[in-house]
């Protein structure tokens, strides 16, 4: 367990990430000084430079703070790091990020989201009911929510912690949460498991690693089996589970539904779009009821939620146009994302800027990607963003474009995005990817407003 008490400088490599940037703000709560470094300057470490944490944007170890107790980092950060490399050879105390959140979570009851999609959408709903419950809070969200407008919401005098569970490089493993809920296991990451086989043996170890009398709150049909001394709970939008949605309807753009099985609720209204959202606020139901939250305070905080950034996010919606940004990076998603828009827009055509991300995601769902691309009238493909990844001989936007059959597609770059958009004039526009192409957003919004 960290002791807060004995730290008075960290430094974070990589703290611009989302996850980085929440510890980073958790511990400048605490009145820690925090230091850290980031290659580009983005307007979520703008945030972090106004609540007076120091940031520089070069490799230079000359500059680093004095006395560093800790040093946490992300994945994300290559091994050649200068940095990163003076670090390990000079014997700092150097953690990995979700070792360091396994370390926090040890002194609260945990609450652990996890999946190949749907956690941070999950881990910000339930956020939001439990504060309306009037419920005190830590909570690490993998996005900036809506409603408190960050990623990370602390109450000093917290019962629960809610954090999400990541999948990648195993830190999930570092957890050992009293309520965790598995929202899917998708085949993904692949650079890291290799194998589908291995990524459900994660996904199980992270199960098992729940505590003696803990709950696991699973959509059903998944592959948790041997999960001996737990308490399940089954969830699923369509199948009968322990939960499940009926009487699902839109009312001027928001869903109205009913959960039935061991807890019956009526009329639940969500302002959020998508039935894969209707599915993950049925998992934060789920975990609601299981701390004895009253069907009331749920319905109210259900009507109130107002998502999380990037995820099926309006930028701009009137009768001749809407624009819709997500942060939707693997296939299952971009077609969950795009069949919402066609069940709240049945009759209006749409059309997509997609920005691949990762070389060996590209490489491994190539044919899937084209699959779900193909269910856009008009596609706009950018070049894939490499994030921690070296190119890999062969894999490009070009290879995945030959295998999109799909008439009215490109393949532009950023530069190109208004004068293709002028051309285009779309009636719906959606812009997906999980690496830079956030920052094309405002860009468009300006030019549609002007």
């Amino acid at each position: 367990m960290l002791d807060l008490k004995k730290l008075n400088c960290i430094y974070f490599l990589g703290i611009g990430g989302i996850g980085m940037s929440a510890l980073a703000r958790y511990f400048k709560s605490f009145g820690i000084n925090v230091y850290g470094y980031d290659k580009t300057r983005t307007p979520l470490i703008d945030e972090l430079l106004n609540e007076g944490i120091k940031i520089h944007f070069e490799e230079n170890c000359d500059i680093l703070p004095k006395n560093i107790d800790l040093v946490i980092y992300t994945p994300a950060i290559p091994l050649s790091h200068k940095e990163l490399i003076y670090f390990k050879e000079n014997k700092f105390n150097l953690k990995k990020r979700a070792e360091v959140l396994g370390q926090i979570t040890e002194q609260f009851k945990t609450i652990a989201i996890a999946g190949t999609h749907g956690k941070t959408t999950i881990t910000s709903i339930i956020s939001h009911i439990l504060s309306c419950a009037n419920i005190p809070i830590t909570s690490f969200i993998g996005g900036i929510s809506k409603n408190i407008n960050s990623n990370l919401l602390i109450n000093k005098e917290s019962k629960y912690i809610i954090v999400e569970a990541d999948e990648y490089d195993r830190s999930f493993l570092t957890l050992h949460p009293d309520i965790a809920v598995i929202s899917a296991m998708d085949a993904d990451h692949l650079d890291i498991y290799k194998s589908k086989i291995y990524l459900d043996e994660s996904f199980k170890l992270f199960a098992k690693q729940i505590k003696e009398n803990g709950l696991l709150i699973h959509k059903s049909g998944l592959n948790l089996s041997n999960q001996k001394g737990k308490t399940r709970l089954t969830y699923h939008l369509k199948e009968k589970s322990d939960l499940f949605v009926s009487n699902i309807s839109i009312n001027k753009g928001k869903y109205i539904f009913d959960i039935s099985g061991i807890h019956n609720i009526s009329n639940i209204e969500l302002g959020l779009p998508g039935l894969h959202n209707v599915e993950n606020a049925l998992a934060a139901i789920a975990v609601a009821k299981s701390i004895g939250i009253d069907d009331i305070v749920i319905k109210d905080a259900l009507s109130t939620y107002q998502g999380v950034k990037r995820r099926f996010d309006y930028i701009i919606n009137t009768e001749k146009f809407v624009y819709i940004d997500d942060y939707a990076h693997h296939p299952a998603e971009i077609k969950a994302c795009i069949l919402s828009i066609r069940d709240l827009f049945p009759n209006k055509k749409i059309t997509g800027i997609f920005q691949p991300h990762l070389f060996t995601r590209t490489r491994d769902f190539a044919d899937e990607f084209a699959s779900s691309l193909e269910l856009l009238d008009n596609l706009l493909l950018l070049d894939i963003y490499p994030a921690r990844e070296l190119p890999i001989d062969g894999i490009n936007s070009q290879m995945l474009f030959n295998k999109i059959k799909l008439t009215n597609k490109q393949l532009v770059t950023k530069a190109e995005i208004l004068s293709k958009l002028e051309a285009i004039k779309p009636e719906i526009l959606l812009t997906m990817g999980a690496g830079d192409i956030d920052q094309l957003v405002k860009v468009i919004k300006q030019n549609y407003l002007n």
